[in-house]
């Protein structure tokens, strides 16, 4: 019996290695690839087995680089979930960012999904299988990091051109847009200001931000068979961020009005 595949890129980030277990739920294998193969490594071994969880040095920039995943993915089995969550953000104005900045952003957090996601068409058509793309609520509003904001923009319109042209073949195209994550990164931030978290929530509805967690169970559903009638969909995870801002709410309900 040929073993189903996850792919899931960035994996050796925070979201990454809580998207891969919560997909081994119901996949053979769940490759972790990551640019840093070291980090991925060390993830796959603290998740399970190697012949479960495994672990492919892999640039999603480099066509190249995703030829030789394909290739590995290949050789276990046919890939029936595909997982675009690699990504990063650089400059925080507009001012700030380069056109080299410009570039590298849009190459790393659009680009690449669209390689991933041509390159691995073949054995997603055999299995009608499923993509899922990592976008960001910085793609549905204007939140600062625009390079990354524009590239996350155009991540959800890629998500429902696939949805549309692809359908037909039984490939569903969802995304899940994260607000504030709490990952390793904003650890550091809180080290150097233990209120970082405080100022954070106080934006958001649930009056708390994302666990990477939280993220996975979106990926999870949107990848599953309880989904099977959803397609190119934005699922926000963000703590009700996008519905609107509680400080701003309560801002204008404590103010006066003539």
């Amino acid at each position: 019996m040929t073993k189903s595949i996850a792919i899931v890129t960035g994996a050796a980030g925070d979201i990454g290695a809580a998207i891969a277990p919560r997909l081994a739920d119901d996949h053979d294998v769940v490759f972790l690839a990551d640019i840093d193969a070291a980090a991925a490594s060390a993830v796959a071994a603290k998740l399970g087995p190697d012949d479960r969880f495994v672990a492919a040095g892999c640039d999603v920039t480099s066509e190249a680089s995703i030829s030789e995943l394909v290739r590995r993915a290949a050789d276990a089995g046919v890939v029936r979930t595909l997982v675009n969550n690699a990504g990063a953000a650089r400059a925080t104005s507009l001012h700030e960012t380069t056109p080299e900045i410009w570039r590298a952003d849009n190459a790393l957090n659009l680009e690449a999904a669209f390689l991933c996601f041509r390159a691995f068409e073949p054995m997603l058509k055999a299995s009608k299988g499923s993509v899922v793309n990592i976008a960001s609520v910085n793609g549905m509003n204007v939140f600062g990091h625009p390079a990354y904001s524009a590239a996350k923009a155009g991540l959800l319109h890629f998500t429902r051109l696939v949805a549309v042209e692809y359908g037909k073949f039984g490939i569903r195209s969802n995304a899940v847009a994260p607000g504030t994550v709490k990952t390793q990164a904003w650890e550091k931030r809180a080290a150097a200001n233990p209120n970082v978290f405080e100022e954070a929530r106080r934006w958001y509805p649930l009056q708390r931000v994302v666990d990477p967690q939280d993220v996975a169970n979106a990926v999870a559903f949107l990848a599953g068979p309880l989904a099977a009638a959803i397609s190119g969909v934005c699922l926000p995870v963000d703590c009700g961020l996008t519905a609107g801002q509680a400080e701003l709410a309560r801002t204008f309900s404590q103010s006066e009005h003539y």
